[in-house]
């Protein structure tokens, strides 16, 4: 299974969670958890950062509903689920 596939079906589930990092960079940039699970749903991998001992990291950009774009930076934990590390909005 390709590695959106498997992002997108732990979003599906909900076996996923966000780091307070995350938390915090969602609410100064005013979105919620509908506004990720939907960049993640409707976006694409543009960057995947390998060169980390705790494994693969990956960039998703995606729309949110309001129209802005996101990234969001998420990996596969070790307990297999999805940790979300951080999101911004793209500065247009």
């Amino acid at each position: 299974m390709a590695s959106i596939e498997r992002i997108r079906l732990k979003i599906i589930r909900r076996q996923y969670y966000l780091s307070s990092h995350a938390e915090e960079e969602m609410l100064e940039d005013g979105l919620g958890r509908y506004d990720i699970e939907h960049a993640i749903l409707k976006g694409r991998i543009e960057k995947r950062l390998t060169n980390d001992v705790r494994g693969t990291r990956y960039r998703i950009e995606g729309p949110v509903p309001d129209g802005r774009f996101i990234h969001v930076i998420c990996r596969f934990h070790v307990s297999r689920d999805l940790l979300i590390i951080t999101m911004y909005a793209l500065v247009e």
